[in-house]
């Protein structure tokens, strides 16, 4: 059985900076190793073993020292939407003065794993890691009167 960390998708695109304080959707896709379910049975001569998986959350390590736990993966980003419905996170600074002008993302998903097999039966937790990067700048504002 494959199980791998969460593909990560934001709703900026790479090459774009995110703005601080506007909202960064976040979200995997829907596949059998990247949230589940996932089955496989592993057999011999007289005895087979069936596993099951399924993806229970997402912790979002997003960079700048805070973290996002989503317990689903998240809704793919659509034009025109300003909140996601399910996982996001809202930067309060420019990665500016970050190592390659971007903070760090580490996405962990983590896995229950059931089994049964042999006349007997289990169950297992596992998490597999994903990472990225993104670049967020800042917008300012001069006002000046006449």
């Amino acid at each position: 059985m494959t199980l791998t960390g969460p593909e990560i998708h934001l709703s900026i695109p790479a090459d774009k900076f995110a703005t601080v304080g506007v909202p960064v959707w976040l979200w995997t896709d829907v596949t059998p190793t990247t949230w589940g379910p996932n089955s496989a049975t592993a057999a011999v001569p007289g005895l087979s073993v069936t596993a099951t998986a399924q993806a229970r959350q997402i912790v979002w390590d997003t960079g700048d020292g805070l973290s996002e736990t989503c317990r689903n993966p998240g809704t793919a980003y659509y034009a025109g939407g300003m909140t996601s419905p399910t996982c996001q996170h809202v930067y309060q600074r420019s990665s500016a003065e970050q190592p390659g002008l971007a903070y760090p993302i580490r996405a962990t998903t983590t896995w229950d794993v059931t089994w049964t097999g042999g006349g007997a039966s289990g169950s297992l937790t596992v998490t597999r890691v994903s990472t990225g990067q993104v670049r967020v700048g800042e917008v300012q504002v001069l006002v000046t009167t006449s």
